[in-house]
């Protein structure tokens, strides 16, 4: 891999080799950032003057004396009480994104992380037996958004599904299938999704009849519970029958999710069944948790309830079951002990962060989380309808995953379809493109709203060609293409010797900041800044082509190669941003 310098970077040296250089005991930081005066400004000098008790501006002045500009500094000037505006040249800017062009492993120069750790990512947590709604959505997106883009700055990341798979319901599902041992019969060997939940759905609701109808089938449903946690290898076996057949269901929803989970990366509330009393000893012993009416207890002065007494996180209860608490902290323990996370990440309900608080500083004081090894709750709001109220049906239930992901297909390719002899598609490409222009719109919706906050779910806006949706980002990927398809002979070339519009300046400053961008996203767990990145860069694309024409016989040979090699870099940066949030970018749109 070809690691590029980025241009913030290269006049960030040159600025601070200038402090050095006026002031050689400061140590000085320009504070460097982007600027609509210039292309960029840096305002550290007014903080260094108060420091050396000197005049801003003629120490401003004095710096700018001392820069060496080379081939990156076209102008600096001292502006206001003494910040610097700096110009950079054409030619570094085309140098630069021809270094990054070069880069054949698709990273577009982009360096991986200096001290990159792992990470485990706890994200898209559906519960066995049970239809996945809309509330599942942002989990998995924004999960799977993160791990991509997690791995592309060069984390090793560690993925966790933590379904609900250990609930007192599944007492009354095993004596029921128990009792009616056909129920989860298939009649061929290849069984869809939603065949797979069909058959859990109606067994649920015949074992609820039954458990609100019949005392002494209560009684043997509430016994398997029992069974089931002290390992009885029979009701264990009818256990993971309910699993397998939940799981063609979820892989058959994130398959349309256009998400990829692995099997070996699910691990339910089963999975740490046998840690549960060794967490409870080992809390208990290290006087971190009390017992309190029978119960095993964590207090906290902070966390009081409505009365204003102190609200206990319950690792055991009195009864001697656990609850999620108990989960939850020996999730940690396997994390960080076995797997050997630094990070520990959970992409999770923001109505949940409450119990996320306390369970975090439960492991802290029990030492299993410290300065080295933390954890982060990625919390995210509600999505909601057009009316701002939460996502419903019109007969007020939860609105299915697939009936959402469906809709957004079909609305989609009624889109694509509208523009197809005039691109030229096949059905087939109309079907495709219609279910990753409709996928990546409902991603994209979600991604591009800051996470902590509630998003409305509206297919209209959603699957527009204008305004900030993936489609505008998508189209302008297939309008590149389509660009490069009619070039003919002349190919992409850069050419540091031209001049450049402002336009292609723009263009060129901006594609310079996408590992910038990358980097950012990555350590503040912040998807919507690049899908934000994405939005301008398409929209600066856009005035380039209103202002700059590609393929012009007017142009000479080499504007027309410098223009192509702008475009199709792009493009490039198009594709690999889009790719980190999951959405695909097709050819022809």
């Amino acid at each position: 891999m070809t690691s590029v310098t980025s241009l913030t970077d290269l006049v960030h040296q040159c600025l601070a080799n200038a402090l050095s250089a006026t002031l050689p005991e400061a140590g000085a930081d320009p504070l460097l950032r982007r600027s609509d005066r210039a292309d960029f400004q840096a305002n550290g000098i007014l903080a260094l003057a108060k420091k050396a008790k000197a005049n801003p501006r003629e120490l401003a002045t004095q710096v700018v004396a001392n820069v060496v500009s080379g081939e990156v500094i076209r102008e600096i000037e001292v502006s206001g009480p003494g910040f610097l505006n700096v110009t950079v040249t054409d030619e570094a800017i085309t140098r630069n994104l021809a270094a990054r062009y070069a880069d054949d492993t698709a990273r577009l120069g982009v360096p991986h992380a200096a001290q990159p750790g792992t990470t485990v990512i706890d994200y898209a947590q559906p519960n066995v037996a049970k239809e996945m709604h809309v509330g599942h959505l942002r989990s998995a997106v924004i999960g799977d958004a993160v791990v991509r883009i997690l791995e592309f700055a060069g984390e090793t990341v560690v993925r966790r599904h933590h379904i609900g798979d250990w609930g007192t319901q599944f007492g009354m599902l095993i004596q029921y299938l128990d009792e009616h041992p056909h129920e989860l019969d298939h009649k061929d060997a290849e069984v869809s999704g939603e065949e797979a939940m069909s058959n859990l759905d109606r067994l649920y609701k015949a074992a609820r009849r039954l458990f609100d109808s019949d005392e002494e089938f209560k009684t043997r449903a509430r016994r398997r519970v029992v069974d089931l946690q002290a390992g009885d290898p029979h009701t264990l076996a009818a256990w993971q029958r309910f699993v397998d057949e939940s799981k063609i269901y979820f892989f058959s929803v994130f398959e349309k999710l256009d998400m990829e989970i692995r099997d070996e990366d699910i691990v339910g509330e089963s999975g740490y069944n046998d840690m549960l009393h060794e967490t409870c000893r080992l809390l208990e012993e290290s006087g971190v948790a009390v017992r309190s009416e029978g119960a095993l207890c964590v207090f906290f002065d902070d966390v009081k309830g409505p009365d204003g007494n102190p609200v206990p996180l319950i690792v055991q209860k009195s009864d001697g079951g656990f609850g999620y608490a108990a989960t939850d902290l020996s999730a940690i323990r396997d994390r960080v002990f076995q797997l050997k996370a630094d990070t520990l990440l959970y992409v999770v309900d923001a109505r949940q962060s409450l119990h996320f608080k306390m369970v975090f500083e439960t492991a802290r004081r029990a030492g299993w989380l410290n300065d080295d090894v933390t954890a982060h709750q990625l919390a995210f709001g509600t999505v909601l309808g057009k009316d701002g109220k939460p996502f419903k049906t019109r007969e007020g239930e939860t609105v299915r995953l697939v009936d959402l992901l469906d809709e957004a297909v079909d609305r989609a390719t009624a889109v694509v379809g509208e523009k197809r002899e005039k691109v030229g598609l096949t059905d087939r490409e109309v079907a495709e493109n219609g279910r990753y222009v409709g996928i990546g719109a409902v991603k994209y919706a979600d991604l591009s709203t800051s996470a902590v906050r509630d998003y409305k779910f509206d297919l209209d806006q959603m699957v527009s060609l204008n305004g900030d949706t993936s489609v505008y980002l998508q189209y302008a990927y297939a309008r590149i293409q389509s660009i490069l398809r009619r070039a003919g002979e002349a190919r992409p070339a850069a050419h540091p010797e031209l001049a450049l519009a402002p336009a292609e300046r723009a263009l060129g400053l901006h594609l310079d900041r996408f590992g910038e961008t990358v980097a950012e996203v990555a350590a503040a767990y912040e998807p919507h800044k690049l899908a934000a990145y994405l939005y301008q860069l398409a929209s600066l694309l856009t005035t380039f082509y209103d202002q700059c024409h590609v393929l012009s016989p007017d142009n000479a040979p080499e504007v027309v190669e410098n223009r192509l090699f702008l475009v199709d870099l792009t493009a490039r940066t198009l594709h690999r941003g889009m790719a980190l949030l999951g959405i695909r970018t097709p050819e022809r749109l």
